[in-house]
C-alpha cells in the first residue's frame, strides 16, 4: 500500500434557502472574495492536503469549473455533481473516490468559509489513529427538551453533555462508503451529518472529536455572513 492521501471535498451545492437570498450562500461575497472561493483556499493552502474536490449543482458545475481556472488552485481539480439534499452530495463524493480505500475523505460545508488551519491539522492529525473524526464547540446555551409542537419543556438536559458539530469530518474512505452503503439501503433512513451515518451504521466504530472555534461558523442566515465579516477584521 501506498502512502494515504487525504483527499478535501467542498460541499457546495446546497440552495441555502434559510438565507433568503437569490444567491446560493456559496458564491456570496465575503471580504471580496466568494464564500466558496474561501473554504476552498483553506485546504489548497493546507500542506497536508493531497487534493481537493468540489460538489456542485449540475448547473453551477461550468461556474464551479471557471472559479477553479480563475483562482490557479494547484490540488483543487475536481468538480463533482451533488444532490438535492446534503447526504446525496456526501454519497456522490464518496463514490467519485471509492477506488481509494484507505484514503482519507474529509468532508467540508462550503457555508464555513472560515475554517483554521489549526482545525484541519488537528483533523488530520486525527486521522492517523481514528477512522472516523467530527470537530465541536461546547454548548454554553440552556437547553430545552420539548415535546413534539416545541411549546413545552419536558426536562432540562445537562448541557455538559452536549457539544455543536462543525465541519470539516474526516474518515478513512472505507468507514465512510460502508456507512452510506447500509444507509442507502435503508428505507428509513434520515438525513443527518457525515458522523451521524457512521454513528447509526457502524455504532462500534468510535468516532473522534476535535475542538472547532467560533469563527467555523455555518452561514444559515443573511446576518451570519455580518457576523463572519467582523471575525474577518480579527
Amino acid at each position: 500500500m501506498g502512502e494515504r492521501k487525504n483527499i478535501a471535498v467542498i460541499l457546495a451545492a446546497g440552495k441555502g434557502a434559510r438565507a433568503a437570498t437569490d444567491t446560493p450562500k456559496q458564491f456570496l461575497t465575503l471580504g471580496g472574495k466568494l464564500v466558496l472561493e474561501r473554504a476552498v483556499d483553506a485546504f489548497e493552502a493546507h500542506p497536508g492536503i493531497d487534493q481537493v474536490a468540489i460538489v456542485a449543482a449540475r448547473e453551477e458545475t461550468q461556474r464551479v469549473q471557471e472559479l477553479i481556472e480563475k483562482n490557479a488552485w494547484k490540488k483543487t481539480n475536481k468538480v463533482i455533481v451533488g444532490g438535492e439534499k446534503r447526504h446525496q452530495s456526501s454519497y456522490a463524493a464518496i463514490q467519485a473516490f471509492s477506488g481509494r480505500p484507505d484514503d482519507n475523505l474529509i468532508l467540508h460545508d462550503a457555508a464555513r468559509p472560515l475554517v483554521s488551519e489549526r482545525i484541519i491539522s488537528d483533523v488530520l492529525e486525527a486521522l492517523k489513529k481514528y477512522r472516523a473524526v467530527g470537530v465541536a464547540v461546547p454548548v454554553t446555551d440552556t437547553l430545552f427538551f420539548t415535546g413534539p409542537g416545541g411549546d413545552h419543556i419536558i426536562r432540562v438536559p445537562d448541557r455538559s453533555l452536549f457539544q455543536r458539530a462543525q465541519t470539516p469530518q474526516g474518515f478513512r474512505m472505507g468507514i465512510i462508503k460502508r456507512a452510506y452503503g447500509y444507509a442507502m439501503d435503508d428505507g428509513s433512513f434520515t438525513e443527518t451529518d457525515d458522523c451521524g451515518v457512521v454513528r447509526r451504521y457502524l455504532y462500534r466504530e468510535k468516532i473522534f472529536l476535535v475542538k472547532g472555534e467560533e469563527k467555523n461558523l455555518k452561514i444559515t442566515y443573511a446576518e451570519d455572513l455580518e457576523i463572519l465579516e467582523k471575525w474577518l477584521l480579527h
